[in-house]
């Protein structure tokens, strides 16, 4: 799946959006099952499918810098996802939050975390970023609000009694359960480029500070 979305987004426009649009109405679907009969759940998960396709599409839009701002955001919720992980098998420690996620410890986070920044400020500065500190501070935020994602996720199963959202990817479950950082992330990159830039320009408005 990390592939096809790498080659997605280097190739842009309708492929691209199309990718993003199934990926949205599969989360929503999984959302929707998950819920069950508890509707107060359902505008939620409406709003969750939104951001999950917006985000990655409108900053994708921005013809000069999109494709980085892509990129970047890639780097913040694989890098520190993958070094959460590491980092929490080998160095082990206090819990983060053991009541939503047992597993998760504080070193996973912080090592997460950091790895994500220097490798999303990487990326920024592969693509010319001139403030590359201002950056580094938006991709601390990013990192924190994606591991964050994870335990809203986390949460959001434990409240309704699944282990996994779904069982499209055999061995890694649904598509929350791989995008549910990249969608909170996302949504805050998304506010930042808007902010910034408007819906012409939000990749720049992430990464040209």
């Amino acid at each position: 799946m990390a592939a096809v979305a790498l080659l997605a987004a280097w190739i842009g426009g309708i492929p691209f959006q199309l990718f993003w649009l199934a990926a949205a109405l599969g989360i929503f679907v999984e959302w929707w099952k998950l819920t069950g009969a508890s509707i107060g759940w359902k505008f939620p998960g409406f709003v969750y499918a939104a951001l999950a396709f917006a985000a990655p599409v409108v900053l994708r839009m921005d013809t000069e810098y999109g494709l980085a701002a892509v990129l970047w955001l890639f780097a913040v919720v694989w890098v520190s996802d993958i070094m959460a992980y590491a980092f929490g098998r080998t160095l082990g420690g206090p819990k983060l939050w053991p009541r939503v996620s047992p597993k998760k410890t504080w070193s996973g986070f912080l090592g997460g975390t950091f790895c994500a920044v220097a490798a999303a400020t990487g990326v920024a500065a592969a693509f010319g970023a001139p403030n590359l500190v201002a950056v580094a501070l938006v991709s601390l935020v990013a990192a924190v609000v994606s591991q964050g994602g994870d335990l809203f996720e986390s949460s959001l199963k434990r409240h309704f009694g699944v282990k996994d959202s779904g069982k499209l990817i055999p061995g890694h479950g649904g598509l929350m359960d791989r995008l549910d950082g990249f969608v909170l992330a996302g949504g805050f990159a998304l506010l930042v480029g808007l902010w910034r830039g408007g819906m012409d320009a939000a990749g720049r408005g992430v990464l040209m500070w």
